[in-house]
């Protein structure tokens, strides 16, 4: 969130706060708005799949502000905070906002790039927990104060392979990018303007503008929120459950659910794919990569966090499997249902992981 402006909102009154959380609302869907028919119209003019440009492009948007928190979190001592929310978001995008899309609509996939594009971000999310497991003592994993540890040392490869990730998928795109795979992702049907004349910059700026404000918008009504929850009465533990948890995946919440309204499925799948793959490799690599003792990540890590995080992945790559063309709603139930039991036992025993 934007510094200060839980302490700024808390000196508003409260029917103006209502207001400004009105605003920002209109300002958030806008901004998903202009963001979605902008990677459309990019997607189109660069020949480029829909879902390429959502796993690169978009989700480095939309991880940024969260990446930033936790490098300054682990620079200012609190490098815990950046594993949490580098696993909680994983957690909450493929179980929460993957779910609630494909139950909203079934989602379209291009096999040709979600073989590629989801087998890294499966392979992320294990190399993850194996970087992080105390091999040396396997026990240790689990039992009280003890746990396991990200070193700084793996920090740099993940910033490493997060500049490969990168190289490589712009190059897969090139070999993606025939009209047939476009019109896929990017549906011909969808009344979108063209924008011919429009050279490829600006289109790059509309959509960084899109972003900005999803961005910009989600950081701001979380606090806004947040104050508003407590003025009338809301206790602080539905609070962290809740609002706390969302907040960091709100911008790919309301890129997925407009995309899905828009007929644009396949930017919602790939937005979470490579929300998925930068959180490990992004958030968490550059993250360790600046704390010379490494992140440490506790027992309720391997207990909780790890499981939910491969598990939701695993029924992700089921999903693709059973039904190649689409994310079927039943598979949609089933990632929200991970997603809400995580949340309950989390809430039970008192873990935050945002």
């Amino acid at each position: 969130m934007i510094p200060g402006l839980a302490s700024f909102f808390d000196t508003m009154p409260l029917p103006v706060l209502l207001g400004i959380i009105v605003v920002v609302l209109l300002v958030l869907v806008k901004g998903a708005d202009i963001l979605v028919e902008e990677a459309v119209r990019v997607s189109r003019r660069m020949g480029v799949p829909l879902i390429v440009i959502g796993a690169t492009i978009v989700s480095l948007g939309t991880t940024f502000p969260e990446a930033a928190v936790s490098v300054m979190g682990a620079v200012q001592g609190n490098p815990g905070l950046a594993l949490g929310n580098a696993v909680g978001s994983i957690i909450a995008d493929t179980g929460l906002i993957l779910g609630l899309a494909a139950i909203i609509k079934p989602l379209p996939l291009d096999q040709s790039v979600v073989r590629r594009q989801g087998w890294i971000q499966l392979a992320a999310g294990v190399i993850l927990v194996a970087s992080c497991f105390p091999w040396s003592h396997p026990a240790k994993a689990f039992a009280a104060g003890g746990g396991g540890l990200l070193p700084q040392w793996v920090g740099w490869i993940f910033c490493l392979l997060l500049v490969l990730y990168l190289v490589v998928s712009l190059r897969w795109s090139r070999t993606q990018g025939s009209p047939a795979n476009v019109n896929l992702l990017a549906e011909a049907h969808v009344p979108v303007p063209r924008d011919r004349d429009a050279r490829l910059w600006v289109l790059m700026l509309r959509l960084l503008l899109g972003i900005a404000l999803v961005v910009l918008s989600a950081q701001a009504l979380i606090p806004a929120v947040e104050v508003t929850a407590i003025r009338v009465g809301v206790p602080d533990a539905i609070i962290a459950a809740t609002l706390v948890a969302l907040g960091t995946s709100l911008p790919e919440l309301t890129t997925a659910i407009t995309a899905v309204r828009k007929s644009q499925g396949g930017l919602a799948v790939g937005n979470v794919i490579g929300a998925d793959i930068l959180n490990v490799l992004f958030v968490a690599g550059v993250s360790a990569s600046v704390t010379p003792g490494g992140l440490a990540a506790g027992p309720y890590f391997f207990q909780l966090l790890f499981p939910a995080m491969l598990l939701v992945l695993v029924i992700f790559r089921i999903g693709i499997r059973v039904s190649p063309s689409h994310i079927s709603r039943p598979i949609g139930f089933l990632l929200l249902g991970v997603y809400l039991l995580t949340i309950g036992i989390a809430y039970l025993g008192g873990i935050r992981f945002h």
